[in-house]
């Protein structure tokens, strides 16, 4: 992504689509029992609330009656026929974990097998997208969680700390080929979930060999743990590296979501923020998702940069779209055409 001398100007960048990710899958609900949803009716609660609050797009997890995170997806389907009804407006994100939740004491914490995760695409209703992994990685999101981030939660528990400790991220080169054609087969689009940029270059790959030919909506996922930490520069170079056709929305873990969000914010970039990325808002005290989403529109008001309506985020997303060949996606995307046989030299847009 290219920035021009006008760039940080409100004036020149696109309304804000702020996701909101209110379902918590890690936590317990008597973690955070005032927002952590349990019932079916208290999951389309917290979309309704979020989207009042001015969030448009929704990171969908189901939770079971038992608390633990439901790995049923007709769970899914009446979740998403719900919220069809209750906020039609509202961009419907599947994560693609489903749930990572360990099923029991000292069982671990997982994501659900290669065959589960391609059922998400036969889902029906259907999302708007579901959030794809590139390469296998580590996915240790206690790494960077404090004493404070824990006090009062289950992670003190320490078989649960050692559960998502260890936990891994499967996403081989062959299931992420065949879970891409199934979900744009179904009119699905991929939203692709980066801990690093080596997994923006195999994205960069995918695009250029035609296994993916459409519009890239990316979260960098700075939690540290096997992922990018939530540094700065580790940032900025991310950010250079994204194509300006694209689509950037950052994640960050515990409390340093306000902070990351608030660079995105004034950059021009989107925002996510919600109790599955933090159940804190200063320290000490915590906060509901509807409240963070409240936050980052506040923040927004005050940089002069305006919130997304969901046409509007959908119209960002580009989620009508996609493309016939990789050279059309390169050029929709701002990337480099590929090399012609027998060019030489730097390749350039024309």
């Amino acid at each position: 992504m290219y920035f021009l001398d006008d760039s940080l100007l409100p004036e020149n960048q696109e309304k804000l689509v702020i996701t909101a990710a209110p379902y918590g899958p890690e936590w317990e609900p008597a973690d955070f029992p005032e927002d952590i949803p349990l019932t079916m009716d208290q999951h389309v609660q917290q979309a309704v609330d979020c989207w009042n609050a001015g969030a448009t797009v929704l990171h969908v997890h189901v939770r079971e009656l038992d608390g633990k995170g439901s790995k049923r997806l007709s769970q899914f389907n009446e979740l998403l026929r719900r919220l069809r009804e209750a906020v039609p407006e509202m961009i419907l994100q599947v994560g693609g974990s489903i749930s990572f939740a360990p099923e029991g004491e000292g069982a671990e914490a997982n994501w659900l097998s290669d065959d589960t995760r391609h059922m998400l695409a036969e889902l029906d209703p259907k999302p708007d997208q579901v959030t794809i992994a590139i390469n296998t990685s580590q996915m240790n999101i206690v790494e960077m969680m404090t004493a404070s981030d824990i006090a009062g939660t289950s992670f003190e528990r320490p078989e649960l700390w050692e559960a998502y400790r260890n936990m891994e991220v499967p996403a081989s080169p062959s299931w992420v080929e065949e879970h891409l054609r199934r979900l744009t087969a179904k009119g699905i689009q991929p939203h692709f979930q980066l801990a690093h940029s080596a997994q923006l270059e195999t994205v960069e790959r995918l695009v250029r060999r035609g296994v993916y030919t459409g519009p890239l909506n990316i979260t960098w996922v700075a939690i540290g743990g096997g992922f990018d930490g939530p540094n700065p520069y580790t940032m900025m170079d991310f950010v250079r590296r994204v194509p300006d056709g694209a689509s950037l929305t950052v994640e960050s873990i515990m409390r340093n979501v306000l902070p990351i969000n608030t660079m995105a914010i004034a950059m021009g970039l989107h925002a996510r923020c919600g109790n599955e990325d933090t159940l804190w808002g200063r320290l000490g005290e915590k906060c509901t998702s509807a409240a963070a989403v409240a936050q980052l529109v506040r923040i927004a008001e005050e940089l002069g940069r305006g919130v997304a309506t969901g046409k509007e985020a959908r119209e960002i997303y580009r989620l009508d779209e996609y493309w016939g060949s990789a050279d059309e996606a390169l050029a929709k995307l701002g990337y480099p055409p590929n090399r012609k046989p027998g060019q030489v030299g730097f390749t350039h847009h024309a």
